[in-house]
């Protein structure tokens, strides 16, 4: 199975055997027979750690072999989950928090072979609620899930609980598993004495399947009832005992539905009320729908105004007296209010609130969609969502530009949401920038006016005239994208790689729909790596640089390749010494911030050619007399590559090779040897004892060491004695543990591998300055600048006809009239998740791009921008807030959208550190030499 790939994550469509390797799962799903225990509870032999790391990876890839709606998977305590994966050997890939204690290293936390005790769930189980599980908790940190068959073994091995069983659905048109960890959770209100009970039931459980299980709890016959969507504590409509799903519904999670019980033909409930305060009757039916149509799907279809239509576009166009009363309502609706209606938050939905509020206040879509656009929507479009995402958005903008200040519940917008992109159905939060991508993507597909895409192979440029180019790379592009989307939210840029072999430049223009600027940082951190030379031939010798505070180990790579003079066919590889081991391996992705101030870190250095050798890792051991023959690990370990290495004998020449440069000087060659990277004067030998000396360092030389070498796995619990004509399997990483005595000591200097410098010593603390402040212009800088591509993203040159790590430059060509700035707060990496509470200094007026624009073509307008919207995000990842600040442009005058609050706010307040999404609009044309909505301030400084 594949992996589908969308937006910041990765949406496993069947991968169960990597999800599981990753502890990287989807929290969607559940319900289960909250009491399944596995059948098998008989005594379970013990097995080894192998053995049962062996026996749950087979589990595994049998359950990804097999994936199917219905599937049971069970919850388990990340906490006790990682005490096992350590205890089998498996990397456990732990949740670091930036305020992870620094006395305290993840690798202490559970001392490696310790077995596990039973299973422990009661961490993620709230108290008094059953099996049921906080909301809050984040899967991977907090939980991880496994397969049936895996909870029966480990249950079988370790017993425990409480079990926490949950259903794999399908969810969306290309169905995608998931696995709902979240049930929906209902309020049953009983109409007849106003009790209260929560039904925990899956959102893909149909209506019938509510029916039986509300008659269930209230003893009544499934004839005798009926359930009403009782959404805000308000009558909405009648559920039919139908094959309907609750999803299909639009039930929330948390919501009330309301029971009627049938008592001689009437309901005796004053729930059940009319707008006189008379008792309603039960109807056999649904209210009666309306016939007004929006945009080709009705408008009221739910049967009541406090929830917008739900149904499939229909192919109706609007009338002009539909659209007369459209917009008779948009503007005395609202008495005054218009464009002031809030979004309920649905449960942690104020991400999609906040960005939904940024394009509802879009004036070139806010005019779209008041009009007829019903014969822009293109339902045959393969790549479009049939024209619902498009018609859900229109109604929905409708409905908030007419409700004067009512706060309007999205529920049928999130419905289609959730059918169209799973990865954001749910009650978890998400990214509103995703979001924002997806919306826009997906309504330009929905609306795009060409309905057969032409095809058209494009060219190099081949030193034609830019403008040439460019003309002719938008052409194309129009011909096939043609939509409101892209009339006013989609501009072009340039794009320039050159080879650094044969320096060819291919240079391309292509569409941007928003920009991602990063954010530069003026802070830096000195960091202290000691670099040893995996061939032997230099001392270890410690470098200090400095890198940006908030930057990547890519960023730490640069800086020691500049330090270190490492050549162009050199390479260096960063690892994490702890307890004389290496705890990890460093990439170029991991976040600078997983590294502590009082941690080692080590570079290797060597040829590029040699890492595509196996890879030896030593470590050393040594003879504690005190603990009747004990050996325990001391130094650092030291690192090398094996080439052409076959067996024992091969890796004592390696080991010889790496220790050569610690040889004391009395044991030196007569040709000398190097220090410090330079070669030293042979020291002639008067004791008695120099024979043996010599004789010693010529064994040393030709291989013969007197150190015992031992083969180990990974985690060095397991070893047995090298011999020379032991065969090395094939591995990418050998292992050995070297054996020193106080012979060795008097062989080699070991002083040059004790003692590594921390990454920073602590010194005096110094007082913190103000809050870290950088322009919105260095953001476009630092993202136009020219850098070279990264080595998983190089470009095939098609002079070299080889794959190169080309530079990339890239330039603004063209811009639209609407143009998102996304800046890049969060950051992403195997240990932690970041965010970046910088404050961008931003124009809200006059923002000029015209130095950054190349093209010299002014047709298309002013390059001068006014801010009308932001997206903010407050607090950390785990549980932050989103929030939007928009102006309604009639007014002249901002408002602050926090979910349904809405409330007025002054133009002074709305730059903050929380802004995280920045949308602009072009300021058109100038009357009499004054540019149409330039500030009377003129323009602002930065």
């Amino acid at each position: 199975m594949e992996a589908k790939k969308v937006p910041g994550r990765l949406w496993w469509r069947g991968s169960i055997k990597e999800r599981f390797a990753s502890q990287r799962f989807v929290p969607i799903m559940t319900i289960a027979d909250s009491g399944a225990l596995m059948d098998n509870e008989s005594l379970c032999l013990p097995c080894t750690p192998e053995e049962e790391r062996r026996i749950v990876k087979e589990l595994t890839e049998k359950a990804e072999s097999c994936l199917k709606e219905g599937n049971l998977y069970y919850v388990v305590s990340n906490r006790w989950f990682t005490k096992w994966q350590k205890y089998v050997g498996e990397e456990t890939g732990e949740y670091q928090s930036e305020e992870l204690s620094t006395d305290k290293h993840p690798s202490t936390l559970t001392k490696p072979g310790e077995r596990p005790g039973p299973i422990d769930n009661t961490d993620i189980v709230i108290n008094g609620d059953g099996l049921q599980l906080p909301k809050t908790l984040l899967e991977g940190s907090d939980y991880v899930l496994v397969p049936q068959g895996v909870w029966e073994k480990l249950y079988a091995w370790y017993k425990g609980g409480p079990a926490l069983p949950r259903q794999m659905i399908s969810q969306g048109i290309q169905e995608t598993f998931s696995v709902e960890v979240y049930p929906l959770s209902l309020k049953l209100v009983d109409s007849r004495d106003k009790s209260e009970t929560i039904i925990h039931i899956s959102k893909k459980a149909t209506l019938h399947e509510l029916y039986k299980q509300v008659s269930s709890v209230k003893g009544v016959g499934t004839e005798k009832i009926r359930i009403w969507d009782y959404f805000n504590d308000c009558k909405q409509t009648a559920l039919a005992d139908s094959t309907q799903t609750l999803e299909e519904a639009n039930l929330q999670m948390d919501q009330a539905i309301l029971l009627d019980v049938q008592v001689d033909g009437f309901t005796p409930s004053k729930f059940g009320m009319d707008s006189t305060g008379n008792e309603l009757a039960l109807v056999p039916m649904e209210p009666q729908r309306s016939t007004r149509t929006i945009a080709g799907g009705p408008s009221l279809s739910n049967g009541y105004a406090t929830d917008y239509g739900s149904s499939l576009y229909q192919g109706t166009t609007l009338s002009s007296i539909d659209m007369e009363d459209v917009h008779d309502s948009v503007k005395t609706g609202s008495k005054g209010g218009r464009g002031l209606a809030g979004l309920q938050n649905l449960g942690n939905t104020c991400f999609m609130n906040s960005a939904l509020q940024c394009l509802v206040h879009t004036p070139p879509l806010v005019d779209y969609f008041l009009q007829d656009y019903s014969h822009e929507i293109n339902k045959q479009n393969p790549l479009g969502m049939h024209g619902e995402l498009a018609v859900a958005f229109g109604e929905l903008l409708r409905k908030l530009w007419s409700s004067g200040r009512t706060a309007v519940p999205p529920r049928a917008f999130k419905g289609k949401l959730a059918r169209f992109a799973p990865q954001f159905s749910g009650y978890n939060q998400h990214d509103s920038q995703e979001l924002l991508a997806f919306l826009l993507d997906g309504m330009h597909e929905d609306l795009n006016r060409v309905k057969q895409k032409p095809y058209f192979e494009t060219k190099d440029s081949e030193g034609r005239p830019d403008e040439e180019v460019a003309n002719e790379f938008w052409s194309y592009h129009k011909a096939r994208n043609d939509s409101i989307v892209v009339d006013v939210c989609q501009g072009q840029y340039k794009s320039t790689l050159v080879c650094p072999v044969c320096g060819k430049i291919s240079i391309t223009f292509d569409p941007f729909m928003y920009l991602s600027l990063p954010l530069p940082s003026t802070a830096t951190r000195s960091m202290t790596v000691t670099v040893f030379y995996g061939d032997g031939s230099c001392l270890p010798m410690p470098f200090t640089v400095n890198v940006s505070k908030h930057g990547y180990c890519k960023d730490l790579f640069q800086a020691l390749y500049t330090a270190c003079c490492v050549g162009n066919d050199e390479t260096l590889i960063l690892a994490e010494v702890y307890d004389h081991d290496i705890y990890r391996f460093l990439e170029n992705g991991d976040s600078l911030h997983t590294i502590k101030d009082d941690e080692c870190i080590v570079a290797y250095r060597f040829l590029k050619k040699q890492s595509e050798f196996p890879k030896l890792v030593i470590c050393h051991r040594y003879l504690e007399n005190s603990k009747g023959g004990e050996r325990k690990r001391f130094l650092t370990p030291l690192v090398t590559y094996l080439e052409g290495a076959k067996n024992g004998a091969d890796i004592e020449l390696a080991v010889n090779r790496v220790l050569a440069p610690l040889k004391r000087k009395g044991f030196s060659s007569s040709n000398g040897q190097k220090v410090n990277g330079s070669v030293s004067e042979p020291v002639e030998e008067s004791t008695s004892d120099s024979h043996m000396e010599d004789k010693d360092s010529e064994e040393t030389c030709n291989g013969e060491l007197s150190f015992l070498l031992c083969i180990t796995d990974e985690r060095g619990m397991s070893c047995r004695p090298l011999v020379k004509d032991s065969v090395i399997k094939n591995s990418k990483t050998v292992k050995v543990l070297l054996d020193w005595t106080d012979k060795e000591h008097d062989l080699f200097d070991a002083n040059y591998l004790k003692d590594l410098p921390m990454v920073h010593k602590p010194g005096v603390t110094v007082k913190k300055t103000k809050q870290e402040s950088i322009s919105l212009f260095s953001c476009l800088d630092a993202f136009l600048k020219e850098e070279p591509l990264g080595p998983d993203d190089m470009w095939y040159c098609p002079g070299c006809k080889e794959h190169q790590q080309a530079t990339k430059k890239l330039d603004l060509w063209r811009l639209p009239d609407i143009i998102v700035f996304h800046l890049k707060r969060f950051s992403y990496s195997r240990f932690l998740k970041n965010k970046l509470d910088t404050f961008v200094n931003f124009p809200i007026h006059n923002l000029d791009l015209s130095k950054y624009v190349k093209s010299e073509d002014t047709s298309s307008g002013s390059n001068v921008y006014e801010l009308y919207a932001i997206s903010n995000h407050y607090g950390g990842l785990g549980g932050g807030h989103y929030s939007a600040y928009a102006k309604l442009v009639e007014e002249d005058r901002w408002y602050h959208f926090d979910d349904a609050h809405v409330t007025p706010v002054s133009e002074g307040d709305i730059r903050t550190s929380a802004a995280y999404l920045l949308f602009y609009q072009r300021v058109k044309s100038k009357v009499n030499g004054t540019t149409v909505g330039e500030s009377s301030q003129g323009h602002e400084d930065f």
